[in-house]
């Protein structure tokens, strides 16, 4: 019994962490998902150019963006786009891709902090 127990309770610790990159819903109707132990990413895109990206600290408080870059590669229709974002306002970063960009898109956004340290977020 307490084999099993153990086995059950590893087996559930072992799936967590996968789980805690699915992206879920966030605050401003995008994906967010984990990048990093730092940050947590949204992105929003809504089959325009325009692609926003909202940065959160691993508490889900708001970020200020001054001082962030970002790249964004994502899969369109089977194309790989790779554009720039840059800070627009307080915890949003905005670029404009090549060609528009529907909701739920797959793809990685790279975030690179004002001290050089990057975080990768995949969707």
């Amino acid at each position: 019994m307490t084999r099993l127990l153990v086995a059950a309770l590893l087996g559930l610790s072992l799936a967590a962490p996968a789980l805690a990159h699915e992206p879920r819903p966030g605050p401003n109707g995008g994906l967010k998902v984990d990048a990093g132990a730092r940050h947590h990413v949204e992105l929003l895109a809504n089959g325009t150019t325009q692609v926003v990206v909202f940065l959160f600290d691993a508490t889900d408080q708001a970020i200020p963006t001054q001082g962030y870059r970002a790249n964004a590669i994502l899969v369109v229709g089977g194309t790989t786009q790779r554009f720039t974002l840059q800070p627009d306002q307080s915890n949003r970063m905005v670029g404009t891709a090549p060609a528009p960009v529907p909701s739920g898109v797959k793809g990685a956004v790279q975030i690179i902090g004002p001290d050089g340290a990057t975080a990768q977020a995949r969707f």
